[in-house]
């Protein structure tokens, strides 16, 4: 068994709890339940410098770990742990580490334990027992551990958030893959494909996964899936544009090119109808029709209209062929605009070269 053991700055009021391991839910559910225990949140915590409440400590940098972080952040508290090595940092809860060896541990020994929840239980009735019990100093203004958590400690607290904090699974992945897509209970989670090659940090509840870059910031989160099919979840904002024009592809039918053509008028209409017509089957035509309206997106609608009639008339009913077209409408339609602005209108007043003269 792994013991969590927290105390109170000045009253030294007590609370310890067993643990099967030492992981990041287990230290961090701790935390949540002593603060639950206290009944509010005090200024500051300070935790062990262990690598599941802080990543990095020196003494130029803090970093902590992002299941610490988001408890920080629910809690609005503030975590200051200790200088790395220095238990003096913090000597109440150190010193009651000792107590709880010899006090706690040795009456547990006496009883064999099945469950969790039942050596817990136990623990707290011991834990209130050392918390109750008087302080050999009779001068000692606190009394006993409980007196002096009700007279001193409890009256800075500050009030609990509404909901207890939620712990998560964390999982840390050192480099998003090439497929965008990040692993957790043999489903695959999308992720901005611009974030490939960067590390970032997944966080799992039973209802929700989150996914965050390696400053705890939040990229994105999913519906978690606990269905067999589909295993891959994405999102189609996070697919790069290839990616997402051949889903396209996929989810769309020749009704819809015979409606977006239509927007264009008559012409387009029929050669995207007669493209369509021409394979044996129209899905193998599906990504001509794309391309040629696509192809259209940033260019004017009169010049649109115009190729399409060519190609009509012709009776050319080619994608390589609309987009010759296209691509010589535009260059003539250039080239006039820039005829028009080699010469000035005639002008009163406008001088001329010869007033130079």
């Amino acid at each position: 068994m792994h013991f969590f053991v927290t105390t109170m700055g000045f009253s030294s009021y007590l609370y310890a709890e067993a643990f099967l391991d030492e992981k990041t839910p287990s230290f961090v559910a701790g935390t949540a339940h002593a603060l639950t225990f206290y009944g509010g949140v005090p200024e500051q915590l300070v935790p062990d410098n262990c690598k599941v409440a802080v990543s990095k400590h020196t003494k130029d940098e803090l970093i902590l770990s992002s299941a610490y972080s988001d408890l920080e952040d629910y809690y609005d508290v503030v975590v200051l742990p200790p200088p790395a090595r220095k238990p003096k940092g913090k000597p109440t809860v150190e010193n009651h580490v000792r107590q709880i060896e010899t006090h706690l541990i040795e009456r547990l020994k006496s009883k064999p334990y099945v469950t969790l929840g039942e050596i817990n239980r136990d623990i707290f009735k011991i834990i209130d027992d050392i918390n109750d019990k008087p302080f050999q100093k009779r001068s000692d203004i606190r009394h006993s551990r409980k007196r002096g958590f009700e007279k001193y400690d409890q009256p800075k607290l500050r009030p609990l958030p509404g909901l207890p904090f939620l712990t998560c699974d964390y999982r840390s992945v050192l480099r998003i893959p090439d497929n965008y897509h990040v692993e957790y209970d043999d489903h695959y989670y999308s992720i901005p494909s611009t974030m490939v090659g960067k590390p970032a940090v997944l966080k799992a509840t039973m209802s929700e996964i989150r996914i965050c870059d390696s400053d705890n910031r939040l990229i994105c989160k999913h519906e978690r899936s606990y269905k067999t099919f589909p295993l891959y979840i994405t999102i189609d904002e996070h697919m790069p544009a290839h990616h997402a024009f051949n889903k396209e592809l996929d989810a769309r039918d020749g009704g819809y090119y015979r409606r977006w053509a239509s927007t264009y008028g008559q012409s387009m209409e029929t050669l995207i109808d007669r493209i369509l017509r021409v394979p044996k089957h129209e899905e193998q035509a599906y990504r001509s029709c794309a391309g040629i309206l696509h192809m259209c997106t940033d260019v004017p609608r009169p010049i649109v209209i115009e190729s399409a009639d060519k190609c009509v008339e012709a009776k050319v009913f080619k994608y390589s062929h609309f987009k010759k077209v296209l691509g010589q409408a535009r260059q003539s339609c250039s080239h006039n605009e820039g005829q028009d602005a080699i010469g000035l209108p005639d002008h009163a007043n406008i001088r001329g070269k010869d007033y130079w003269k």
